[in-house]
């Protein structure tokens, strides 16, 4: 396993692009949403827990073009693989300055089996914050990657 920087199932635009008249936001080109997914450490997991959505703070790292995120048996690592799609999003916020930007990935879940793929993954994968067990394996396979930005419409001074 590589660390990859996406594959062919993702999409969005493949480059920068002028703001959208109607948000004014910026589409993110697919490849730098790769580089920001790899530039932090910390997202949200999105998933449905019976009829409700439900939102998870975890630490993540892109391996291979997926998203892994260590965990244990439970309601996350559940409804991650047991309903038919996720959502996985990071964002970098600038309150003061009105600027930032959002990185979202859709896909599906599933959990590290092979003995060859978890080995692999506690070697490169993420580290838990919390002094805790955690030995399972979310992997999430992407469907789609997009991201916007807003831009800098502050006047040079």
């Amino acid at each position: 396993m590589e660390v990859g920087n996406g594959d062919t199932r993702c999409v969005g635009s493949s480059s920068a692009s002028s703001p959208d008249p109607r948000t004014g936001l910026i589409d993110i080109a697919v490849d730098e949403c790769w580089d920001l997914l790899r530039s932090k450490e910390v997202g949200r997991l999105a998933v449905t827990v019976g009829t409700a959505p439900d939102v998870f703070p975890v630490n993540y790292r892109v391996v291979g073009g997926e998203i892994v995120v260590r965990t244990d048996a439970g309601t996350k690592l559940a409804a991650a693989t047991l309903m038919p799609s996720v959502a996985f999003e990071i964002d970098d916020i600038d309150t003061a300055g009105r600027l930032g930007w959002s990185v979202v990935v859709k896909g599906r879940g599933r959990e590290a089996e092979r003995l060859e793929e978890m080995l692999e993954l506690e070697s490169v994968g993420p580290s838990p914050w919390v002094d805790v067990t955690r030995t399972r394996w979310l992997v999430i396979s992407p469907s789609e990657v997009t991201g916007r930005r807003v831009p800098d419409v502050r006047t040079p001074s």
